[in-house]
């Protein structure tokens, strides 16, 4: 049979190729007029170039006089020379009539006699500049205001005052601020000179600093302003003899908040008056201002600070500090700085054609923050549909037209001033490409077209232009490929569209050569659309197709969203929430429903709502929640509103600090240590803590410390010597103090220890060796009020200095490792302490040889000093055990045997508890101290096992390690995607891929499986991506029947028993383009080969040949040459043919000689068994085999076709599916189940290309993965396998994807005709179907498999449907009920015992060494069945 389909298939090709060549030989001739013809050239080669136009001056602020003349500069470049106007105030002045304003030759305006009087003021205002050139457009000037000073008017004048020798005075003048400029000063009726001494404010205000005699007399300020000079009233000043007396500091002028531009000078003025006379210091943000060295602060007379040239670093609060020794005074002004707009992208010029959207860049800094406004050709732009503000500063223009060229302009403008920079659009016609530019002004839609057109020729127009899905928002169009090029892969086409009735055109581009589908976007409901579509190439757009009208879909009659919804806390457990009725009801509002979710958790909870506000209560304190509100219509659930985010209020801590414990540092001192209150119990931030101690003997004498929140530690020294202490934490919020621990003791030291000197000797050191270790142990030196910080060991074989090794104090043993065999070392030991080393104390010993297992200890000889023991030993703990609490938390208990029975704890000891784990192994040990005989161990690592140790310390002696418990964290969600996420195609079949992934590096628990997320849009909601669930933690999966050349996007997430993991970045992954013919299927010949058949691989520089009807140009080939060729290409196609059909006949005898020898043979070996017809009329027989992991079980056909892998559409709504079983996990309501729509027949599925649709599959969420997974296998009515059949069949497969036997590869081809079954586990090659075995009773468990591709399958007849727990969440408006998931199901034993026997054969030795190796065979076929 495989011969024969072979010679079939070989015909088949035989024959394209023959069609091919006829096709040829009629076309040559077109063609070779087309290579020999010459390509149009495109026209419109030249462009136009960007004009430079730009103002060379523009016009700035001017404080002018009344009668004055004066002049604002303007001058722009151009060329041709521009035509310069004037606005004042936003209205063209009228310059020809105007005898005092006149237009200067570079375009500045001069204004002469400037008027100005109370009621009337024509002069002052705001002007522009507009320059002009026709046929090219327009810019306009920044905006100058011209100011006029006013009539002269003081707000306060100078008076008589009198200043001590020495001191300083101020005299005032105050005017307003447009005259301050115009203020000078007289004393004694003569002009006042100013110095260092006698300076100006620039209010006007006169400061004399460091008065003398000279300084007496009248005097009086002056403003003159262009009129007579107006004279303020004479005061008088006497200076007065240092009356050598103390008087009190006042300021007599003191510093007041000013608002300066940066480069500015600023004068914060300050000056005091008093005996003995101050002197003036500044500060600036607590720290003191150094007015000597630097250059740009000076301290002026009087003790005024001059900042020069501002900068933004100046800004802040100053001080200034009066002192004269006796006394001192402040006062303080806050300095604000502002700055003028800058731009810190100008916009840029652009070309474009028509239908275009494009984008003028604008970005502005300054302070205040500066507005942006848009000016076209002179005029404001007004923000429409077409004309749009992006991103706060850009301006959008949407499907250009001819009228949209032009000067674009963007205006910034604060309260210090106002800038603006412009730049030229031009659009070209559609023939002319757009010069090379670097494209950051267009925006996604326009991007292309960037390379200069060359000639030849344009394609037509594009094919069957449909909308293949329309809504309410967005319209997908698709189309086919033009007729003059059927290929397209170089292609790239554009949609143009409009709404009817409106002349402005946008388009949309796809988004790579040879896509023939668009979806456009942000579209009205309800409105009609123009569309077409045309094609480009390298030499340009071709033909336009014709105009396709499509009407968008009318929204849902829905609520809009709940409008003015805000939320706050009413006290610490309970939120209320207000809003208002939604604007766009749509009827009637029935009920709301209030969404609110704890902050940090996944599950939202709802509440129905009649009102327009809610109170929650019983919530969490000082907990964060949002809220959600959805209105309610007939209709259904409308638009949910934003969420909003509220913090119930804080409360006093509702427990205690955790971990008490009492450290006693020496006989004045203790340091305590403690933990915060557990997180849930802290009810808010935490504050401080207050700590109370008391004697013991005196519990009435209570003191009180307070600390900060986020100290967890405090040494309390002044202490009595020898006296018992009594300790207590509470922790506190800023509503209170919390509860606090129970009172701690612990009693200071009689005395403390010294450290003037070294330490003595250690009273004893003894050695133990062993064959490459000695272990040394020691007790301390006999005077223990000596302070002893560690102990030195020094080892070395002959001598102790080789090595040297320091411990801690509270250490009594060491083991020396990696030391020689049958070695002689010496060993010293010396404690230490600040001070130095003490006297060394010596030992020796020999290392045991390799063969010496002996325990025997080796004692000391001739130790200088006689070994002390310890006076009381301490005992270390006892009974360790660890409580596991959460996936971070573990309580540590023990017992203490030096305690009594009780256990109570009644002197100053504290315990030391410490833990690890062993992953990664150089994992440092963690201390903590406890005064309790338990601890509480927080933050640990999930799913991790640690190692936990105690010891008891008391005074200033310690225990060693008790014995280590143990302890493994619980499970917690993964808290990381599974990583290095690979897709690969599948050699041989381009539509199956394989993903591939590494476990995530934070699992945090056994993986029990992973979901694997896939869709063609990377934007789509996560709900609409097609999930392919794998059980257990295999690394790779199978993902079958894809689309053709299309882009996939792949997301994973892992999952143990305790939910999902976060997902991956998605990966994306085109799969390869087909093998067969680019002809759409209403364009291919009926004369193709039939199925299963494929077209040969043309490479892919292939070119099909043009027909010579479709050739512009060409010279015409001689009727000889073309009949020669013809009758050369037909001679050549008979011949091939005549030798296909000699091979075919000769292949398919030799392969029923070949079957009829194998059928022989099968008889032989199976006896009685007899074939009737060809292998399509075998029925097989029931099948049910027990073999370690493997099993098959027989499926009837279900009597209609399958409702899954046909093109049945999905329905649209929930109301169109049955409801099945919804039973599912509470807590495992994390997605959505999708599905489908129905989509057009001329249109391909973006997600699911392929014949048969595939659904999404329902994935149970139990803790325990599914025993069984449903696959897709060929069905039982096309399988010519029986036992006898098998035996005797040849794998001679050259992909290893499926078996003769099993699967023809039309079969493979064919997925309408499968059928679920179970899916089938490799097992051990060398096991007989002959003698099977009962499966063993429990669950069966299964190894790691290569992946494959679960569907839905549909119900089979006589199998009961189990009901499967899934996943599913409920969104508003829109139910999606779980689809059934079938899982055939085993027979009962007594069923699988009458096949056994009917399955028993005897064999002779030969025979079933024959027959085990043709399993072995058939063992792996079926592996790849089940897998490929």
């Amino acid at each position: 049979m495989a011969a024969e389909r072979g010679a079939r298939r070989l015909l088949s090709t035989s024959s394209f190729w023959l069609y091919c060549l006829l096709l040829l030989g009629r076309r040559a001739p077109g063609a070779a007029a087309a290579r020999s013809g010459s390509a149009p050239q495109a026209p419109g080669a030249s462009f136009r170039t960007f004009t430079p136009f730009y103002f060379l001056v523009e016009p700035v602020d001017t404080l002018s006089v009344r009668g004055s003349s004066v002049i604002l500069n303007c001058s722009a470049y151009s060329e041709p020379s521009p035509k310069i106007e004037w606005k004042k105030d936003g209205t063209f002045l009228n310059l020809v009539s105007d005898d005092r304003r006149q237009l200067l030759p570079d375009g500045s305006l001069f204004i002469s006699n400037v008027v100005h009087s109370k009621h009337n003021k024509p002069d002052e205002g705001y002007y522009q500049c507009v320059a002009t050139v026709e046929s090219l457009g327009t810019i306009v000037s920044r905006t100058a205001k011209l100011t006029v000073a006013g009539l002269p008017r003081f707000t306060s004048q100078p008076e008589p005052s009198s200043v001590y020798a020495g001191n300083s005075a101020i005299l005032n003048c105050e005017v307003n601020a447009d005259l301050v400029p115009f203020v000078r000063w007289e004393q004694n009726r003569q002009p006042l000179l100013l110095d260092d001494r006698v300076i100006k404010l620039p209010g006007g205000t006169l400061v004399i600093g460091n008065a003398t005699e000279g300084d007496g007399g009248l005097y009086r300020c002056v403003v003159e302003s262009g009129g007579p000079p107006k004279y303020s009233d004479e005061a008088e000043l006497k200076v007065l003899p240092d009356p050598e007396v103390t008087s009190n500091l006042v300021f007599l002028k003191q510093p007041s908040p000013l608002v300066r531009v940066i480069g500015q000078d600023v004068v914060l003025p300050c000056v005091a008056s008093g005996l003995p006379t101050p002197a003036i210091k500044w500060m600036k943000n607590e720290e003191v201002l150094d007015t000597e060295s630097s250059e740009r602060l000076v301290l002026l007379s009087g003790g005024s600070l001059e900042i020069s040239d501002v900068t933004e670093d100046d800004a802040g609060t100053y001080f200034c500090i009066a002192d004269n020794g006796n006394e001192t005074i402040e006062a303080q002004a806050e300095l604000t700085v502002q700055a003028q707009p800058e731009f810190l992208k100008q916009p840029t010029n652009i070309y474009a054609h028509e239908s275009m959207d494009i984008i003028f860049e604008c970005e502005v800094t300054g302070k205040p923050t500066p507005t942006v406004k848009w000016v076209k050709n002179g005029d404001m732009v007004i923000p429409s549909d077409y004309f749009k503000i992006v991103k706060e500063h850009n301006l959008q223009v949407l499907g250009l037209v001819k009228s949209d060229e032009g000067f674009y302009q963007c205006f910034a403008e604060n309260d210090v001033g106002n800038a603006q920079a412009g730049a030229q659009l031009i659009i070209l016609e559609h023939d002319v490409a757009i010069p090379t530019l670097p494209p950051t002004s267009l925006t996604s839609a326009t991007t292309d077209h960037l390379a200069p057109a060359t000639t030849g020729p344009l394609p037509s127009a594009p094919r069957d232009v449909v909308a293949s899905l329309v809504s309410t928002r967005f319209i997908k169009l698709t189309w086919r490929t033009p007729a003059s090029d059927p290929h397209g892969d170089n292609l790239t086409y554009s949609v143009f569209y409009t709404k009817e009735g409106i002349a402005r055109e946008r388009v949309e581009n796809t988004s790579r050569p040879g896509e023939m589908q668009v979806t456009v976007q942000n579209l009205m409901p309800a409105t009609v659309y123009i569309f077409r579509v045309m094609a480009q190439n390298k030499h340009g757009s071709g033909e336009s197709s014709a105009p396709l009208r499509v009407e968008t879909q009318p929204e849902v009659q829905l609520p809009g969203p709940a409008p003015n919804i805000r939320a706050y806390a009413v006290s610490p457990t309970s939120i209320t929430v207000m809003w208002e009725t939604p604007l766009s009801g749509n009827g009637e509002i029935q009920n709301y429903k209030l969404y609110y979710m704890e902050k940090g958790t996944d599950k939202e909870q709802d509440v129905d709502v009649s009102s327009h506000s809610y109170t929650l209560n019983g919530l969490k304190k000082y907990t964060e929640y949002s809220f959600r509100v959805v209105a309610y219509n007939k209709h259904g659930p409308g638009v949910s509103t934003q969420d909003v985010a509220v913090r119930t209020l804080s409360d006093v801590p509702s427990a205690a600090p955790q971990n008490l414990s009492l450290e006693v540092r020496n006989s004045k001192s203790m340091m305590i240590h403690w933990q915060p209150p557990a997180p849930a119990t802290q009810n808010g931030q935490i504050t401080g803590y207050k700590i109370r101690y008391r004697k013991a003997s005196r519990k009435s004498d209570v003191t009180e410390t307070l600390v900060s929140g986020t100290q967890l530690s405090q040494l309390i020294e002044g202490l009595d010597r020898g006296t018992e202490y009594n300790f207590r934490v509470a922790a506190l919020t800023i509503n209170g103090t919390g509860p606090a621990t129970d009172w701690l003791s612990a009693e200071t030291f009689e005395s403390d220890l010294d450290e003037t000197r070294v330490p003595e000797v250690p009273s004893s050191l003894h050695v133990r060796p062993l064959v490459t270790s000695i272990v040394v142990s020691w007790t301390p030196p006999e005077n223990q009020n000596i302070v002893v910080r560690g102990y030195a060991i020094g080892y070395g074989i002959g001598s102790p200095h080789a090595q040297t090794i320091k411990v801690d104090y509270k250490q009594r043993y060491y083991t020396i490792e990696n030391l020689d065999p049958s070695s002689h070392y010496v060993i010293t030991l010396k404690a230490f302490n600040n001070v130095g080393e003490g006297i060394p104390l010596y030992e020796s010993a020999v290392t045991r040889p390799h063969t010496d297992t002996s325990e025997v200890d080796l004692f000391v000889i001739n130790a200088p000093y006689t070994p002390v023991p310890d006076p009381t030993p301490m005992m270390p703990p006892v009974g360790v055990q660890a409580s596991i609490l959460s996936h971070d938390t573990v309580r540590i208990t023990w017992a203490d045997n030096s305690l009594p029975k009780h256990q109570k704890i009644t002197d100053s000891r504290y315990y030391t508890v410490r833990w690890k784990t062993n992953i990664p192994a150089n994992t440092k040990y963690k201390n903590a101290n406890a005064t309790t005989l338990s601890y509480l161990v927080t933050g640990l690592k999930p799913n991790t096992l640690y190692e936990f140790s105690v010891m008891v310390t008391k005074g200033r002696r310690s225990s060693t390690w008790s014995m280590t418990a143990h302890g493994t964290t619980f499970e917690l969600v993964p808290t990381s995607p599974p990583k290095d996420v690979t897709v690969v195609s599948k050699e041989g079949k381009p539509k199956t891929i394989i993903v591939n992934w590494q476990p995530p590096s934070e699992a945090n628990g056994k993986i029990t499986g992973y979901i694997i997320y896939y869709s063609t849009d990377v934007n789509a909601e996560i709900h609409d991506w097609v999930i392919e669930p794998v059980v257990g933690n295999r690394l790779t999966h199978q993902i079958q029947e894809l689309t053709l050349d299309t882009p996939y996007y792949f997301k994973i997430q892992a999952r143990n028993s305790k939910g999902m993991g976060p997902m991956s970045e998605a990966v994306q992954f085109r799969t390869p383009k087909a093998d067969s013919s680019d002809k759409m299927p209403n364009d291919q010949a009926s004369g193709s080969g039939g199925k299963g058949s494929r077209l040969p691989d043309l490479g892919s520089d292939y070119k099909p040949p043009m027909s010579g009807s479709n050739s512009p140009h060409g010279s015409p080939t001689s009727p000889l040459d073309s009949n020669m060729l013809l009758v050369i290409i037909v001679s050549v196609g008979v011949i091939t043919i005549v030798v296909v059909v000699i091979i075919a006949v000769f292949c398919t005898r030799r392969t029923t000689s070949h079957q009829k020898k194998k059928r022989a043979a099968c008889k032989s070996v199976n006896g009685s068994h007899k074939y009737k017809g060809n292998s399509k009329d075998v029925k097989p027989p029931d099948l049910w085999i027990h073999h370690e992991r493997l099993e098959l079980k027989p499926i009837d056909k279900s009597p209609d076709p399958n409702p899954i892998m046909t093109d049945t559409p999905i329905p649209r709504n929930s109301q169109d599916i049955t409801p099945v079983d919804n039973s599912m996990d509470s807590n495992i309501h994390q997605r959505r189940n999708s599905y489908r729509g129905h989509e057009s027949e001329d249109s391909m599925s973006t997600l699911a290309g392929r014949r048969g649709m595939r659904p999404k599959m329902m994935m149970p969420f139990d803790s325990q993965p599914p025993q069984q997974s449903v696959r897709n296998t060929p069905s039982t009515d096309t399988m010519p396998a029986s036992s006898s059949q098998t035996c005797c069949t040849d794998h001679q497969d050259p992909e290893g994807a499926t078996s003769s036997s099993y699967l023809a590869s039309s079969q493979e081809e064919d997925s309408g005709q499968s059928l679920p079954t179970a899916h089938v586990r490799p097992s051990h090659p060398l096991k007989s179907f002959a003698v099977p075995a009962i499966p063993p009773p429990g669950p069966p468990t299964y190894d790691p498999a290569l992946p494959s591709t679960p569907l839905l399958s549909q119900q089979a007849l006589n199998h009961h449907i189990h009901s499967v727990k899934t996943a599913s969440i409920g969104t508003l408006g829109r139910s999606r009920p779980p689809m059934p998931v079938v899982v055939p199901s085993a027979p009962e034993v007594q069923e699988t015992t009458r096949m056994l026997e009917a399955s028993e054969s005897s064999y002779e030795p030969d025979e079933l060494t024959k027959e085990m190796a043709h399993l072995e065979g058939l063992m792996k076929d079926l592996n790849a069945i089940t897998t490929a």
